[in-house]
């Protein structure tokens, strides 16, 4: 078995880390940077830093706090947000991106993922997903920082990423965003059983338990979270510690 990933993320807006709970309702969380180099130290597998509001702001990511974080991590590192053209991408890994995550350009012009396969390789493409649970019971995509609805849903999409070149899939559920009730485990499962890359859950973390079910239940490959990190209710040494000895394997 592929050893599982932790990834913390920071969410950016006006230059801070900031967290919310389904998207909005933002507090403070901490300086990005001490965050960064603070999650490097306690063994997190990969940082994601996303610009949240960039897109729907209409500008482009914070390149100077990107290339201060890079310099302080020795973690692989993805960046998202306001990402709209091959342009953007070779600025932000000039900054010190390994990985770029792209969304609402994504949904918006989806031969952007194709573009960026072709001159820069899978391996660098991550697509994130932000998706809510309707009462139709279906999970429709949203862009813009979760601001605005399109008529594309979860299954569909995340496949035709996969087919345009995408490395990765990076699924939030904006229904257990913030509410630490646990991970979409069904829709989890729902993907992973599909499709050929690697699944990135995020939404809903809130205990250690959570973590475990995100990789057992929903089968995903890694798992995002913000809050309980930043907050200190859990401690990366501490999950990982919990994880090996529930038979996960995780990286040292």
């Amino acid at each position: 078995m592929l050893a599982k990933r932790i990834i913390p993320c920071l969410d950016i807006k006006d230059g801070q880390t900031v967290k919310g709970v389904h998207f909005v309702d933002f507090r403070r969380a901490g300086d990005p940077l001490e965050l960064g180099e603070a999650y490097s130290k306690q063994g997190a597998d990969e940082l994601v830093f996303l610009d949240i509001t960039a897109s729907y702001e209409g500008r482009k990511t914070f390149t100077d706090l990107v290339s201060k974080v890079a310099a302080r991590i020795s973690i692989p590192f993805t960046v998202g947000g306001g990402i709209h053209e091959l342009a953007d991408i070779d600025r932000l890994l000039e900054a010190g991106a390994d990985k770029v995550s792209i969304n609402t350009a994504a949904l918006l012009k989806p031969q952007l993922i194709d573009e960026i396969a072709r001159n820069f390789g899978s391996q660098i493409c991550v697509v994130a997903i932000d998706a809510k649970l309707e009462e139709d019971g279906k999970w429709r995509c949203y862009i813009n920082g979760g601001h605005r609805p399109v008529e594309r849903e979860l299954l569909d999409w995340a496949l035709e990423a996969q087919d345009r070149g995408a490395g990765e899939i990076l699924f939030t559920s904006m229904s257990h965003d913030g509410v630490k009730t646990g991970y979409p485990n069904e829709a989890l499962a729902m993907l992973a059983d599909r499709l050929s890359i690697p699944l990135i859950a995020s939404g809903g973390a809130g205990t250690m338990e959570h973590f475990k079910e995100a990789f057992v239940l929903g089968k995903a490959d890694a798992a995002l979270a913000a809050g309980v990190f930043h907050f200190g209710e859990i401690k990366i040494p501490e999950l990982k510690a919990y994880l090996k000895k529930e038979g996960i394997t995780v990286r040292e």
